[in-house]
């Protein structure tokens, strides 16, 4: 049986659960950051998955990348498995600014995270909600119509 890993638990709040992925936003407002969790038991790399799983953490993670474009505009996104300190298999997904406050080095330890409050980590939530139900449902779509 699925089990979040416990820092992941600690450190993120649940956005939604996609067909295959627990989607979660990282508690840090500093940065626009959501992890997607494929749940499955035991895993922490890509190729431990089927290739049916492996294709569909890609569709999950390229709905990612969409929905945190069209919501935040970023200069980059960010996209990386790392597992280093987790490791349950996560993929970071993060909207990167040249005036954020890690730029251009990466985020992990360079400042101590800063919560959100609960009214704008609702807003979040359900903005990024709304974009990923959008991207489940045109991606769907566009694979029915133009495979």
């Amino acid at each position: 049986m699925f089990a979040l890993h416990p820092q992941l638990q600690r450190d993120c709040l649940l956005i939604t659960d996609l067909p295959l992925s627990r989607v979660l936003l990282m508690n840090d407002c500093q940065y626009p950051w959501t992890i997607l969790v494929p749940r499955r038991k035991n895993i922490s790399e890509i190729i431990d998955m089927n290739q049916a799983d492996q294709q569909q953490l890609w569709r999950e993670s390229a709905w990612m990348s969409c929905a945190l474009q069209q919501h935040c505009k970023p200069d980059k996104l960010n996209v990386a498995a790392l597992g280093n300190k987790v490791p349950q298999l996560h993929i970071h997904h993060i909207a990167r600014f040249k005036d954020d406050p890690a730029w251009p080095q990466p985020v992990w330890g360079k400042l101590p995270a800063t919560a959100y409050s609960p009214t704008r980590g609702e807003t979040e939530i359900a903005a990024l909600r709304k974009l990923l139900e959008q991207q489940q449902c045109e991606r769907e779509h566009d694979h029915q119509y133009n495979p």
